[in-house]
């Protein structure tokens, strides 16, 4: 059978996966792509490092220059997380003619642009399916299988780890830094988990997908983004008495040819497919205008579901289909002028909830609710719960207020000045709300 001769960079725990798959499943491999992909090479750091695969001998190197200098090695998994030199790497791989597949959503919404052209002028190709959402096969769907279709919106979890966390406080009423450790401790949260949970993670991704979907030409860091890490396990008990579960929701949907993109915490109904995804799963709901909605779900993280996307992506590049889609589809292209235009941030349309303690004197909610009439943001509902406090706290209650929909200018306008009320303790807390 032919043989196609490849080589990983980055033998990291996704690497790890690739290589098992490559080695353990060459059968399966060459029975998709017609050909044995036959492991030439695996790039290091640290050739002493214990490891949980077996590589044949004279695979591993910790010099990356023996791929660049082998004419023979056709395709690359580019496995370096980061910006440098996981960068610097891709543009001498594809220099030194190599086809590439990458898992660094960072490096493709930060210097996208920048190295598909490179790619096109070198007559080479980059897949990225294992970028965004792991195992779940979204950018191939939605460049290739919904292409007859004109995207109208996409929502998604995209995030595991902050998923994984939020359905600890929800399920279990874990506290936030509790659910954070547990996070660590099973490996799906870094260290430093601040990406995952701040909403830098799923923006990136977004970024990808409404390129992708809608030919934005969006910085991540223009995406409006508020992250998990303030939420508190009332706001998970709150919101799942009003019928609602909290999810950090990745949005684009296309209005009046303007696209609106925000990455939030949100309140979904319960028993709707995306409220009721948990743990470390991932899921997108995608609506095209001839198919209606559909619905991906799956792990969005981890070894061996990232690992699978990698190596389908190398089995397309190996046989070709890579370069047709490539060609054809030009992602990231700076040449194609934006389909569509962003919508300001301010004249975002939702429904908010808010959540916020106040002290229990006759006029609090008078003076509360004078706010929202007066930014033109009507309410649709008021919890109230009785005085539980001790102390200094014993007039402190807690006070959850959902709106009708409004534009999100005149709700963090509402959220800004009702913390300047007297009556107000803290800050308050304002989450978007799904609506249909």
């Amino acid at each position: 059978m032919q043989k196609t001769k490849v080589a990983i960079v980055g033998l990291g725990t996704v690497g790890s996966g690739v290589a098992k798959l490559l080695l353990d499943h060459g059968d399966r491999t060459a029975r998709h792509a017609g050909r044995t992909l036959w492991l030439e090479k695996a790039v290091v750091r640290d050739l002493s490092k214990a490891r949980d695969v077996d590589v044949p001998a004279g695979v591993l190197t910790d010099d990356v220059e023996e791929v660049y200098a082998n004419p023979e090695i056709q395709v690359v998994a580019h496995l370096v997380g980061g910006l440098e030199p996981a960068r610097t790497i891709l543009l001498k791989l594809l220099q030194s003619g190599k086809d590439v597949v990458t898992a660094n959503k960072a490096l493709l919404a930060e210097h996208g642009p920048e190295l598909f052209n490179a790619a096109r002028k070198l007559g080479r190709t980059i897949a990225f399916e294992a970028s965004v959402a792991g195992g779940i096969p979204i950018i191939t769907n939605i460049s290739q299988c919904l292409s007859a279709n004109a995207i109208e919106s996409l929502e998604g979890i995209l995030n595991g780890t902050s998923n994984f966390i939020l359905t600890q406080m929800d399920r279990l009423g874990t506290p936030y830094a509790d659910a954070v450790a547990q996070a660590q401790q099973l490996g799906y949260a870094e260290a430093d988990p601040a990406m995952d949970v701040d909403g830098t993670d799923a923006a990136q991704k977004l970024a990808i997908l409404a390129h992708l979907a809608f030919g934005a030409q969006v910085a991540w860091q223009d995406i409006p983004r508020v992250g998990i890490e303030n939420l508190e396990t009332d706001d998970l008990r709150y919101a799942s008495q009003l019928g609602y579960a909290i999810k950090l929701l990745a949005e684009a949907k296309l209005v009046d040819g303007k696209l609106d993109l925000h990455v939030s915490p949100t309140l979904i109904k319960r028993r709707t497919p995306l409220a009721e995804v948990q743990d470390a799963f991932n899921a997108v709901r995608v609506v095209g205008d001839a198919v209606g909605p559909v619905f991906y779900h799956g792990q969005g993280a981890g070894q061996m579901p990232t690992a699978s996307a990698v190596v389908a992506d190398m089995i397309d590049t190996a046989v070709g289909r890579t370069r047709l889609t490539f060609e054809t589809l030009e992602p990231f292209s700076t040449t194609s002028p934006p389909r569509v235009s962003l919508r300001n941030s301010d004249e975002l349309p939702g429904r908010y909830y808010f959540r916020l303690k106040v002290k229990d004197h006759p006029g609090t909610l008078a003076a509360i609710t004078g706010v929202f009439g007066k930014h033109n943001l009507s309410i649709a509902s008021v919890i109230q719960h009785e005085r539980n406090g001790n102390g200094d706290d014993a007039d402190i209650v807690p006070l959850v207020i959902m709106s009708h929909e409004g534009a999100e200018g005149s709700a963090r306008a509402v959220a800004e000045e009702i913390e300047s009320l007297g009556v107000v303790r803290g800050t308050v807390t304002r989450l978007r709300v799904k609506t249909p």
